[in-house]
């Protein structure tokens, strides 16, 4: 269903969790999450991407939510994502609003916090698509 707000941007161009996923998770993960993403046929990659939509049925019809957050946050790391000492993006995240707001008082984690369960809500929404 579509439905324009009053400041003239439809719902579905305010879907923070959707905005993050297809700017930074869609170019290896595919638009839709299916593993298909431009990477994903590239030699730049050496594991196959995982269908992201059926995470839960994967894991008997439950989200995974504490493993996908570890997942995306780096604490569980992943060959694709890189080592221990690289987890993807809690440490860009973190590196994104230090650079943003060096000079004024703000709290980093809640930032990443925010980012990551932004991008676990959309991923969540897309079970069994």
């Amino acid at each position: 269903m579509f439905s324009v707000w009053g400041n003239g941007y439809a719902a579905s161009e305010l879907d923070f969790g959707k905005r993050e996923f297809q700017s930074h998770c869609s170019v290896c993960h595919g638009w839709e999450g299916k593993g298909d993403g431009p990477y994903a046929y590239a030699e730049l990659l050496k594991t196959k991407m995982p269908d992201l939509t059926t995470l839960s049925k994967r894991n008997k019809g439950v989200f995974p939510l504490q493993r996908v957050y570890e997942v995306i946050d780096g604490t569980d790391a992943l060959k694709a994502h890189g080592t221990r000492e690289m987890p993807i993006w809690g440490t860009a995240y973190r590196a994104e609003i230090e650079e943003a707001y060096f000079d004024v008082p703000f709290n980093p984690r809640a930032y990443v916090r925010l980012h990551i369960l932004a991008l676990i809500d959309y991923i969540s929404r897309m079970q069994g698509k």
